[in-house]
C-alpha cells in the first residue's frame, strides 16, 4: 500500500490563478496545483534554498526537489508551446499565519502586530518591565547581566523606575530572579535559547534583539512601536579569548546568556 503523502503547507492561495498568451487559442491548457505555485514562488522569487522551503511547507527536501522540477517543466511548457497555465487543485491546507505567513518578512510582521496589540492592552492594565541595563542602554548579553532597571506602568504611563542588582545571578537563574520581582516583561539585546525557555516558563513576555536607551525602549513598547527581533538568538563564535561573537543582531564579545 503506497505511504499517503503529507500535506503541504502554504499560506494563501495565488491572487492570480490563469494565465493565457496572448497569441493562443487557449484550447490547450497546463494546471499548476497550488502547491506546486507554492514551491515556485519560495525558491524563485522569495530565494529560499530547497531545505528553507521545506520547512516552512513541512515536507522533506526531496519532496520539495521533485515538485520544483514538476512545477518548472510545466511553466516551461506553458511557456514555449503557449499553453494556457491554470493554477488549482494540489495537496495542501492553508496556515493560520501564526507560525508561517505568504513571506518570512510578513510573517515577523504580523507576530509583530499581534504582540504590539497585547502591550498596548497590557500597558492600560498595568505592567512591570525589566530592561538588561548597563550605563542607561541596554545590555547586549542576558546572561551576563549584572543589572536591571524595572519599570512599574500603569495607564500607558511609567509610575516607578529602579535599578537592581543580580548578585551574579546568570543564565536561566536570571528567568527566575525576574518572577520574584514581579517582572511580565524583558526588554533585552541577545539571549540564548535556554535562557527563552526559562522566561516562557516563568511568563515572562521577551523583547529580544534590541539596542539602545533602556528608557527609550520602555517608551517605544508601551507606545507599541518597539523595533524587536522575534526570532532573537545568541550564537556563540568564541576565539582565543572568546570574544568576537554575534548576538542576534548585534556584535559583542564576551559569552552570551543560554
Amino acid at each position: 500500500m503506497a505511504r499517503p503523502s503529507r500535506c503541504r503547507r502554504i499560506c494563501e492561495k495565488p491572487l492570480y490563478a490563469r494565465f493565457v498568451p496572448a497569441e493562443s487559442s487557449a484550447e490547450q491548457t497546463v494546471q499548476l496545483t497550488v502547491d506546486e505555485y507554492e514551491v515556485i514562488r519560495l525558491i524563485d522569487l522569495e530565494k529560499l534554498t530547497h531545505e528553507q522551503c521545506a520547512r516552512q511547507m513541512e515536507i522533506s527536501r526531496t519532496t520539495v526537489t521533485e515538485i520544483y522540477e514538476a512545477a518548472r517543466e510545466k511553466v516551461a511548457d506553458s511557456l514555449v508551446n503557449g499553453k494556457v497555465l491554470l493554477i488549482a487543485g494540489g495537496h495542501y491546507r492553508l496556515c493560520n499565519g501564526s507560525e508561517f505567513c505568504h513571506s518570512q518578512k510578513q510573517c515577523k510582521k504580523r507576530k509583530g502586530m499581534a504582540f504590539r496589540q497585547a502591550v498596548l492592552q497590557k500597558g492600560e492594565k498595568g505592567m512591570k518591565i525589566a530592561v538588561t541595563y548597563e550605563n542607561g542602554n541596554v545590555f547586549q548579553h542576558f546572561g551576563h547581566t549584572e543589572q536591571f532597571k524595572i519599570y512599574d506602568v500603569e495607564n500607558k504611563a511609567i509610575t516607578q523606575e529602579q535599578v537592581v542588582d543580580t548578585n551574579g545571578s546568570g543564565h536561566g537563574a536570571l528567568a527566575g530572579f525576574l518572577k520574584e520581582k514581579g517582572v511580565d516583561t524583558l526588554i533585552c539585546g541577545g539571549i540564548g535559547g535556554g535562557a527563552q525557555a526559562a522566561l516562557a516558563e516563568a511568563g515572562i513576555q521577551l523583547y529580544g534583539g534590541v539596542s539602545g536607551n533602556a528608557d527609550d525602549a520602555v517608551k517605544a513598547l508601551i507606545e507599541g512601536r518597539l523595533g524587536y527581533d522575534p526570532d532573537v538568538h545568541c550564537d556563540h563564535h568564541e576565539h582565543g579569548d572568546h570574544e568576537g561573537h554575534s548576538c542576534g543582531h548585534h556584535g559583542c564579545g564576551g559569552h552570551c546568556g543560554h
